[in-house]
């Protein structure tokens, strides 16, 4: 980066951010490693209601971040509900899925969509392609109808939405934020005391265990939160074309996601993405230069969503480097100390669990 100055560093922190986010991995387990089993049984205490609906929500408001950053602090559970609950229920939809990057062209329909109580099949057509070009790939139409006839009904949603939510937390997301506040606190003081030593880029990419953003110079501003749900993987929003706001993984490499779960998450990651011969291969070429998903894709003769599918399961174990170009597209690198560490990990839980 040509000044190591750029782009500016504030931080921000909250366990309402792992409100949200917890639900989003409950309802995608595989995408972060976590038992499907044990995230079935954490969604079965809710009544079959408030299930429907905060699984819907996951394609109206998955993950928040932008509303959650605009809380008032302390930015805890209870400041969130507080305040969606001070919302009128008809613009609670509004208020959490309407962020700045969303592209104009969907918020202008949807907000149509509201204001007339229905929609029709250009509707849904022109939400599907603008759901390809922002995404790359296009929802199911079961899926495309499912947000547009909550946004027909947007203040029934911010009524049943807000009462599941409520719901989570006092079945389960209450004990969760006593349990992992603290380590969210000593993973800001550790991230606060790297970014004293570190120029922003490998900052970031130590936060997000290999992400790299080819965009971070263009940035005058960069504000980093922690959250325990979404390690290893980041979730981040523009809030500006100059302002990021970036939530790293903040789960400590020894903590289970699972209370109570003998075996590290991380460890774990990295033994099952190394038992698998294309992903073996895949690091192999890696090892040579970066490569893209097409490239890949080409030398190993399998089809793009295969080889991506195995791209995510090395990038969740952090074996990769990810890095994000300006205009979209993406290149993967070996982290090649990475492999060394998950021996040395395994070698060390031996020895743990020997000694006791």
């Amino acid at each position: 980066m040509g000044d190591a100055k750029r782009p500016k560093l504030s931080w921000d922190w909250g366990t309402a951010y792992d409100l949200f986010v917890s639900l989003h991995v409950l309802h995608k387990p595989d995408q972060f490693g976590l038992r499907g089993s044990w995230a079935a049984g954490v969604r079965s205490r809710l009544q079959t209601s408030e299930r429907e609906v905060l699984e819907d929500a996951q394609l109206l408001v998955a993950l928040p971040i932008y509303w959650v950053y605009k809380l008032p602090d302390p930015k805890d559970c209870a400041t969130a509900l507080w305040t969606l609950g001070q919302i009128p229920a008809r613009d609670r939809l509004q208020a959490l899925a309407i962020a700045p990057e969303t592209p104009i062209q969907a918020t202008e329909l949807l907000m149509d969509v509201a204001q007339r109580r229905s929609w029709n099949e250009n509707d849904q057509e022109t939400l599907r392609v603008v759901s390809h070009q922002e995404k790359g790939h296009s929802p199911r139409p079961k899926e495309l109808a499912t947000v547009l006839d909550w946004w027909v009904r947007a203040d029934e949603f911010g009524e049943i939405y807000l009462a599941a939510l409520q719901s989570y937390y006092q079945v389960f997301f209450a004990e969760e934020e006593n349990r992992t506040r603290p380590a969210l606190q000593q993973s800001l003081e550790r991230a606060q005391a790297l970014a004293e030593k570190m120029e922003v880029p490998v900052l970031v990419e130590e936060l997000s265990q290999g992400l790299r953003f080819a965009s971070l110079p263009e940035l005058t501003d960069l504000i980093l939160a922690p959250s325990y749900w979404s390690t290893p993987l980041v979730v981040f929003t523009q809030l500006s074309p100059q302002s990021m706001l970036l939530v790293f993984g903040g789960r400590p490499a020894e903590a289970g996601l699972v209370p109570g779960e003998v075996v590290p998450d991380a460890m774990l990651r990295s033994l099952k993405a190394l038992a698998d011969p294309t992903r073996l291969k895949i690091l192999h070429y890696l090892t040579e230069k970066p490569h893209t998903p097409a490239q890949l894709s080409r030398q190993l003769r399998l089809r793009a969503p295969t080889v991506i599918h195995h791209l995510n399961a090395l990038r969740l174990a952090g074996l990769v480097y990810l890095t994000l170009e300006s205009e979209g597209e993406r290149h993967y690198a070996i982290r090649t100390e990475m492999v060394g560490i998950t021996c040395a990990n395994l070698q060390e839980f031996l020895r743990e669990n020997t000694a006791a």
